[in-house]
């Protein structure tokens, strides 16, 4: 059941939402505190309620991983070992959009807690946390001066870029990539290298003027209020801003009377209204983090999407192939390294031999589409010559791992200074879809034409979903190049389908794939050929697993 829209025009005339954690984690450059306000925030711990951390373990309910959580936790990250199953239909557009979560309360309530209470309950990868305190404007010269002075209020709806926020927001629930700025709270200014947020499921924002702006409001799927004692939000502020921002008690305190707590009485507090579940006592709250898990569950149960391979492999037959496709011209020798590399008893230093010399004409091809204007130059011998030279801005060659890597030199070898980015998709044995797990991608790829690489592609599934997180990076879908030293006409159909304006390239297009996704008549497994790796035997799961491209 989907949590009730919330309007931020009329007010409600029925009593305030049904009731259903700790201080805040923010990050602050050290400072000159001096020993006695350390002291200070010690004592002040004292002061705090303990913090509920009798939760039993939960259940996992995602099908990834059947006995033990799909995660690595060190004792600085969580790394999420679950990939990401498709977030885009067949048509390659986003199918579902993700699931935003707003937490609202005052300072020091415990928001940043109770999101990640309920980041660890889900259970779940791809959830990305947002916080309001990144979005700070700009101060001017004369408003630093106020702020070093603690008469800035930093507590009030124009402190913050509500339109970055949407815009934000906006972005990442569409699946895209999005830049956040970093907040210094000791220079109160933004630092130069913002921090880059992309792949989100499920979307938690908060801070203190969550529910501020009406058209952030309507971005929200559920909207929670913690509902933390006014006493206990003194405290914690005391303590944060003592022992993490640098400052003393007499500065804490005036900011606190003069900016904070008129704030929260003015903007804050009658937020309340607008939520959807009222959280008291924050963090505290187990019963209420519980149930709102539940529901959260249930939405992403129901916005899963579910890929039917059979309807996939039946959906283009007997189409002609598009005419975005471009082959490699079989010449013989072409073909003969085609007879070589097919061979099961080529030998794999001739497997590699004669797939590299293959991958570097198919790369030479390739470049012959990128887009080129005319220019002059002078020869030597002072004259000049009419020629061209190519008219973007940067080539990016991205691999699809483990065996799209190995195009990388042949790419290498004729682009100068080439920047290489990678993508690592898997199929879920589980449920047969495709996964992503992990991406590197360079600087600024939008503004570049992208050689996306892999040696074969048969259902076309792994390159549908290398493709959409290009886009998802606001690469431009004509600029994206799809190059494989072998496709199936199942897998050309696939990409062309979803993406028409991607440009696939290969050496030869086989006609069918077998039951496994294998392509028929094939070239095997290209990456244990090439990296000598133990064969897979014909029918297991692993080798099921390893054929999907």
């Amino acid at each position: 059941m989907a949590a009730p829209p919330a309007s931020a025009d009329a007010p409600r005339s029925s009593p305030p939402p049904p009731v259903a954690g700790d201080g805040t984690d923010r990050t602050a450059a050290k400072s000159e505190a001096a020993c006695e306000d350390r002291s200070s925030a010690e004592a002040l711990d004292r002061l705090l309620p303990p913090v509920g951390t009798g939760r039993s373990p939960r259940k996992r309910t995602t099908s990834q991983c059947k006995s033990e959580p799909p995660l690595l936790r060190t004792s600085k990250r969580t790394i999420y070992t679950a990939g990401r199953p498709p977030w885009y239909n067949e048509h390659g557009t986003q199918s579902k959009e993700a699931f935003a979560i707003g937490l609202g309360g005052g300072s020091a309530s415990g928001k940043t807690t109770v999101a990640r209470m309920i980041i660890e309950a889900l259970d779940v990868p791809w959830v990305v946390l947002l916080s309001m305190d990144s979005f700070y404007k700009v101060l001017t010269q004369q408003q630093q001066e106020q702020a070093a002075l603690h008469n800035y209020n930093f507590d009030h709806p124009d402190a913050f870029d509500f339109d970055l926020i949407v815009s934000t927001l906006q972005k990442l629930k569409q699946g895209k990539s999005v830049k956040v700025p970093v907040y210094d709270f000791t220079t109160h200014s933004r630092k130069k290298d913002w921090k880059t947020l992309y792949g989100a499921n499920v979307i938690i924002f908060e801070g203190i003027m969550a529910f501020a702006d009406k058209t952030l409001l309507e971005l929200l799927d559920m909207k929670i209020f913690v509902d933390t004692d006014s006493d206990i939000r003194l405290v914690r502020r005391l303590r944060r801003d003592i022992s993490e921002r640098g400052r003393d008690i007499a500065g804490v305190i005036k900011q606190y009377n003069k900016f904070v707590k008129p704030a929260f009485d003015q903007y804050i507090q009658p937020t309340m209204r607008l939520a959807d579940i009222v959280v008291p006592r924050g963090s505290g709250n187990t019963v209420a983090i519980d149930l709102i898990v539940q529901h959260v569950h249930s939405q992403l149960e129901e916005r899963k999407l579910r890929w039917d391979m059979a309807a996939l492999a039946s959906a283009h037959q007997c189409h002609p192939l598009p005419r975005t496709l471009s082959v490699l011209k079989s010449t013989p020798q072409v073909r003969g390294m085609h007879t070589i590399i097919r061979d099961k008893e080529t030998s794999r230093d001739e497997f590699i031999f004669y797939s590299k010399r293959l991958m570097r004409l198919l790369i030479e091809h390739a470049l012959s589409f990128l887009p080129f204007q005319d220019c002059v130059v002078q020869t030597p011998q002072g004259q000049d010559y009419a020629g061209k030279c190519y008219a973007g801005k940067q080539i990016t060659g991205v691999s699809i791992l483990r065996a799209g890597e190995t195009m990388e030199p042949a790419l290498r070898a004729v682009c100068k200074d080439v920047r290489i980015g990678t993508i690592l998709i898997q199929t879920n044995q589980l449920t047969g879809e495709p996964e992503l797990h992990y991406l590197r991608l360079p600087k600024d790829i939008s503004d570049d034409h992208v050689i996306l690489m892999d040696c074969t592609v048969s259902t076309g599934a792994a390159a549908m979903m290398a493709v959409r997180v290009l886009l998802d990076h606001d690469v431009p879908e004509d600029k994206i190049f799809l190059l494989s030293l072998l496709m199936a006409e199942m897998g050309v159909h696939s990409v062309a389908y979803a993406f028409p304006r991607v440009r696939i390239i290969t050496t030869a297009v086989d006609k069918r794939v077998n039951d496994l996704f294998r392509i028929i008549p094939g070239i095997g497994n290209f990456g244990d050929r090439y990296f000598g790796t133990d064969a897979i035997p014909e029918g297991s799961d692993e080798e099921e697993a390893a054929s999907m491209g």
